[in-house]
């Protein structure tokens, strides 16, 4: 994972939403044409929505690093008022964005003892605020307790910190195929189903993009599942599907044998 990935990812992010507000476009390509526009008209910046469209739909959409010039970022930033990407990166509620993304992709198998791996989480690009989530991790302030987490701890610490709202604090979020985003607005644009927040959802469910690491001694009783379609999708909630709104169903040694392990779909 790019050292920069998450940081790129939430300032793309925010000038889209951004643009949802101003644009009297709705389409994709509509508010993308408008973003251009008020780089050009507003700040003598020239990006073109086409190059727009291609870090957004890489680095959000696909969370794949695509990379961005430094001056692009810059850029990108004044749009949304900070002086540079620098800055951007210096505010708190992007580090804890940061940390809430390392995270998501970390697969805990939790039997009593998470392994990290220092070496390796130094090669995929971990930064500062990565390595001080897993320092709370390894010391106890963050605890994990069967399928769910109680960050209760963690909060506080950020609270203290920062002083400022933690993204469980808005007010609306919506499902990017794999987990809640929090956000302030209410409608992103027909791309997005923007719904009012909801704590335990947004904390606790997220999509296993990883069904190849499920087995019967780390997923029963902490793993939900849907299937629709011929296709199984697990989750590490119990609810709702967040996109056909079935009822996810407790996971089963059946299904975890037919499409979990060295069955799962790649």
């Amino acid at each position: 994972m790019s050292k920069f990935l998450p940081q790129k990812k939430k300032l793309l992010e925010e000038v889209y939403e951004k643009g949802i507000r101003e644009a009297v476009e709705t389409s994709f390509t509509g508010i993308a044409k408008h973003i251009e526009r008020s780089l050009k008209d507003d700040y003598n910046i020239t990006l073109t929505y086409k190059s727009f469209e291609t870090y957004y739909k890489s680095i959000v959409e696909n969370e794949e690093d695509y990379n961005i010039k430094r001056a692009i970022l810059d850029d990108l930033c004044k749009y949304i008022d900070y002086d540079s990407f620098l800055n951007y990166c210096l505010e708190w509620k992007t580090i804890e964005y940061a940390i809430n993304h390392t995270v998501s992709k970390i697969v805990i198998n939790i039997t009593n003892k998470p392994v990290i791996t220092w070496p390796s989480a130094v090669k995929n690009g971990f930064g500062i605020a990565e390595f001080a989530f897993i320092f709370l991790l390894l010391t106890g302030s963050v605890a994990f307790s069967n399928s769910k987490k109680d960050t209760s701890g963690f909060e506080n610490v950020v609270r203290e910190i920062a002083g400022g709202k933690l993204d469980i604090n808005k007010k609306y979020m919506y499902w990017n195929g794999e987990r809640y985003i929090a956000t302030d607005s209410a409608n992103l644009g027909r791309q997005f189903k923007v719904i009012a927040m909801q704590k335990d959802d947004f904390k606790d469910l997220k999509k296993i993009t990883q069904p190849d690491t499920l087995t019967t001694e780390n997923a029963m009783g902490k793993v939900w599942y849907d299937k629709s379609n011929n296709n199984v999708e697990f989750f590490t909630s119990f609810g709702k599907h967040p996109e056909n709104e079935k009822a996810l169903k407790d996971v089963s040694e059946r299904i975890l044998e037919i499409y979990g392990g060295e069955n799962a779909k790649q």
